[in-house]
Parts: structure tokens; C-alpha cells; sequence
């Protein structure tokens, strides 16, 4: 039976509204700076260190309690992927907590990942990738999309709601976690160092719609071999690039395969085409132009459908892998190795109707003026490991930007402001608030 000293939270309070815009209004010119810092640091696999220490220094001088730890420091995990390229021990993950005397509300977290993809040449962009320039509206660079403008827009909602005088009456804790774009294994670490929530909610770029369902990815690798000889003798050698090219295509046909047979899956069948996506990402092989090359390795991606699990998709990737080698003379005998790195995530869906997802429903209503969207993604987020493991609501809701891994990456402002407001109303209708000791 609902309290009736406590007012509906799915009923946002007109007046908490408006304390809470007038708040961001007035916060968002050091808002859009906080921004800037966070798009101007390169934090690149095995490089987010100096971000994170940075942003450390800044939630502690809120008064949070901040925790630092590396990915060495937490226990593996059944569902922790392997970090081929990467040192566990300088991935560095930050906590920042608001604990409440006494909380009698909902508890939650916050957690965006701080890690980018790389830039690529930089002169194909318009403005250097880590300028931060703000031009008609948009904030562009590496990562001010995909997601550093939703960190800045969950930092800058609990700032509002301290700018209107009040806390959180829950605890409440802010997670910035590295290898999103490559493991998922930052988000699985804060969970395995202990901590937990009544609900979830990642800001990623989904412009204001929440993400119902996303698929699962799977990396791999493959290294093939060739016999190098002198090109004027190529006939006589076995071109391990051309080899590679082979497996691809058939990867493809693989890949083709799937999404005919995923037209009957109960959450992408019919709603989105083609949602299982295959790319080839990096390609490296031979050691010389005029001698046939000897090896080659490509880097893959590959994506799941609910429904399937990793293990499957990894069984179907070496099926199709060893049926293409069977038609080449030389993979035949000599047969490509797979070496699987890097994500191996389910995929998932956020049911409806749980109250945390109502709760930010109303929130989006009450400042939008109109009812939230779904949305169903071909690529992965870290809401799963909340939702399939550890039994929370995982919600994943943000702002608007485009380009996301692209050139001249770039973020809306205006957005920003609003899924600030978004997020705070959401943050007070779900934790509770009282006014500021």
C-alpha cells in the first residue's frame, strides 16, 4: 500500500521540477566545461588512468567517498572476458559514493564508461579529435558522444539536486569503468568489488529512448598460414592474405544465415533488419610486396540474438571457419587457428514493467511532455551484467549525439541539458531526496 506521506514517484512534483530546472540552467555553463575536460583526455584502451585519477579528484572534492581500484584487483568471474591486449592491472575503475545517514530510499547507480575507441587519421577530422570544440550547438570529439556527455550528464544531475538544496535519501553510487568497447569487463569489476543497488542506469546516447533489448557480441581472431615464395613463382606458394579474404566471405554467408533465420526471433524478428552484424575491424599480415605472404590475422566482431548463447555463437564462428577451410588446398591441410579475445557477452533484455523503468518513464514524461520510446540495439551496453546477473534493473537511457566511433564525433547540447534534468528528476523520484545537512 503506498505511503501517503510520501508523493507517488511516478508522479514527478511540479514544483521539484522546477527546482531542478532552474538548477541545471544554472549549472550547465560548468556543465558543458566538465565536458570539455572529459573529451579532452585520450583515454584509450590502456590509457584511462589519467581521466580516471582526474575524475577521482573531482568527485571527491564534492565530498564523495571515492574508491579506485584496478581490474587486478577484483576476483574473476565466470562472465569476466579475456583481455588479450590489455593489462588487467592498469585499467583503472572509480566508485564515488553518497551515503545518506539513515536512507530510506531506493538505492541506485550511476555508470558510464570513460574508454574510446581510436581516433583514426586525424587530419579526415574537422576539428582535432580531443579539441572539445563547440560549434552551432555540438560538442565534438572522441568519446563526447559515446558516452563521456551521459558521465557528465549523471555527475552534473546529482549536482543539480545538491544546487537545489537537497540530497539523495538512498545511496547512491557513481561508477566510471573502462573496457566497455572492448570486454565489458570494468562494469563485471565494480560489481565483483561489491557493489550493489536496487537499480541501474547507464546513460548511453540513446537519445532519450530506453534501451529495451541488445544483441550479444562475440571477438575473435584469426591467424592463418601461407607458404611465402618470390611472386614471380606465386603459383607456387599460398598467399595466406587472399587465404584470410576466403574466410571472411564466408563469414558473411554465415552471417546472412543467421539474420534469415533471426526474422523469427521474438524481440528483432521483424523490427529491425539484418540485426546481427558481422565486421571484419583490423588486418594485418605479410612481411613483404614481392614475396606471397606467410601469415595474416584479422580481427573480428560478430553478434547474438536473445536466444543464443556465446558458446553457440562461438561453436557456429568455427563451423563455418572449418567448412571454408575444407575448399582451399593449402587451409585443408594447414587449418586457420580462431583464438576468441575480447567480448563474449550475452544478450539482453530489459523486461517490461519493472518500477525502476516506470519510474524513469514518468521522469521522461514530466520533462519531454510526452511518453518515453524503446529502442532495440545491434550492439551491446553494460547494462546486462546488472540485468542477468546480479538481479537488478539495468537500465540504459541518455542523450543524443552522432557519429558514435566515427569522424567528427559530436554531441548535442541542448540535449545534454535536458537529459540532465531527465536524470535528476529520475534520481529524486527513485532515491527520495531531503533536504541538504
Amino acid at each position: 500500500m503506498p505511503d501517503p506521506q510520501r508523493p507517488d514517484p511516478q508522479r514527478p512534483e511540479p514544483q521539484l521540477l522546477d527546482r531542478l530546472r532552474a538548477a541545471v540552467e544554472a549549472g550547465f555553463p560548468a556543465e558543458v566545461a566538465f565536458l570539455q575536460e572529459l573529451v579532452r583526455f585520450p583515454s584509450l584502451r590502456g590509457w584511462e588512468a589519467p581521466l580516471q585519477d582526474w575524475f577521482a579528484r573531482q568527485m571527491a572534492s564534492r565530498g564523495y567517498a571515492v574508491d579506485r581500484f584496478s581490474l587486478a584487483d577484483v576476483p574473476a568471474h565466470p562472465k569476466t572476458a579475456p583481455m588479450v591486449d590489455a593489462d588487467p592491472a592498469a585499467s583503472i575503475q572509480v566508485v564515488a559514493a553518497h551515503r545518506p545517514a539513515n536512507p530510506t530510499g531506493r538505492s541506485l547507480i550511476l555508470q558510464g564508461h570513460i574508454d574510446v575507441v581510436p581516433e583514426g587519421p586525424h587530419e579526415m577530422w574537422t576539428h582535432p579529435p580531443y579539441a572539445a570544440v563547440i560549434r552551432d550547438g555540438w560538442m565534438y570529439g572522441r568519446g563526447a558522444h559515446d558516452m563521456k556527455a551521459g558521465v557528465a550528464a549523471m555527475v552534473a544531475a546529482l549536482d543539480a539536486i545538491r544546487a537545489a538544496g537537497l540530497e539523495p535519501a538512498a545511496d547512491v553510487y557513481v561508477q566510471t569503468v573502462t573496457e566497455e568497447e572492448s570486454t565489458g569487463n570494468g562494469a563485471l569489476a565494480a560489481l565483483l568489488r561489491g557493489y550493489r543497488a536496487e537499480a541501474a542506469l547507464v546513460p548511453e546516447p540513446t537519445g532519450h529512448t530506453i534501451t529495451r533489448a541488445q544483441t550479444g557480441t562475440i571477438w575473435f581472431r584469426l591467424k592463418v598460414r601461407g607458404v611465402p615464395v618470390h611472386v614471380m613463382v606465386a603459383q607456387d606458394g599460398s598467399n595466406a592474405i587472399m587465404s584470410a579474404y576466403a574466410l571472411i566471405n564466408a563469414l558473411y554467408t554465415h552471417t546472412k544465415t543467421l539474420n534469415e533465420a533471426g526474422r523469427n526471433n521474438a524481440w528483432y524478428g521483424g523490427q529491425v533488419q539484418d540485426p546481427i552484424k558481422f565486421n571484419p575491424g583490423i588486418i594485418r599480415g605479410g612481411d613483404w610486396a614481392s614475396s606471397t605472404p606467410a601469415w595474416c590475422e584479422v580481427d573480428c566482431r560478430i553478434g547474438l540474438l536473445p536466444g543464443t548463447t556465446p558458446e553457440e555463437a562461438m561453436a557456429g564462428v568455427e563451423e563455418a571457419v572449418r567448412q571454408a577451410a575444407k575448399g582451399d588446398a593449402f587451409l585443408a591441410n594447414n587449418p586457420p587457428e580462431i583464438t576468441f579475445h575480447g567480448f563474449q557477452t550475452d544478450p539482453y533484455v530489459l523486461e517490461p514493467g519493472s518500477e525502476a523503468e516506470a519510474v524513469l518513464a514518468a521522469a521522461h514524461q514530466a520533462v519531454h511532455g510526452e511518453p518515453m520510446q524503446a529502442r532495440l540495439s545491434t550492439a551491446v551496453n553494460d547494462t546486462r551484467y546488472y540485468g542477468l546477473y546480479f538481479g537488478m534493473p539495468g537500465l540504459c537511457y541518455g542523450p543524443r549525439g552522432e557519429m558514435a566511433h566515427g569522424f567528427d564525433e559530436r554531441t548535442s547540447l541542448a540535449d545534454l541539458k535536458t537529459c540532465t534534468l531527465t536524470l535528476a528528476q529520475f534520481i529524486a523520484d527513485w532515491c527520495g531526496v531531503r533536504p541538504r545537512a
